[in-house]
């Protein structure tokens, strides 16, 4: 996955929290087998290294475990959690096991709510301040 809105719609998803990531996992309903996989790490875990390296291991997780436990014909997420780096591959790797599990069986933690917009100068229509 590459499009944002794609990113957008697994939000509404189905969600299931990990302590190294959150896995979020939406039905696409489109009639169409194939499992996509998206991954997303923010700068608040820290650097370009640090967010590659997480990454890479989310990337390596999904290969070894998305095509036997992935849901068919769905969108997964993969979000890097700030203690997602330390963790040992080994607990990453049983973790996305049970998250995979768990929305299979029809089991997701609460949506979040949207994000209100905040009201501030944002979107004031006023052009770059001046």
């Amino acid at each position: 996955m590459t499009q944002r809105r794609d990113f957008l719609a697994a939000n509404a998803g189905k969600r299931a929290p990990m302590p190294g990531f959150v896995l979020l996992v939406r039905e696409r309903e489109d009639g169409e087998a194939t499992m996509r996989i998206g991954f997303t790490v923010t700068k608040k875990i820290g650097n370009a290294v640090v967010r590659n390296r997480m990454k890479r291991r989310l990337r390596a997780l999904s290969r070894e475990l998305l095509p036997t436990l992935g849901i068919v014909g769905a969108d997964h997420v993969l979000i890097g959690r700030e203690g997602g780096i330390e963790r040992p591959y080994g607990d990453l790797h049983a973790e996305l096991g049970k998250a995979l599990r768990r929305i299979a069986a029809g089991h997701s933690a609460p949506p979040r709510p949207p994000r209100s917009k905040p009201s501030g100068s944002r979107g004031s229509g006023s052009g770059r301040g001046k």
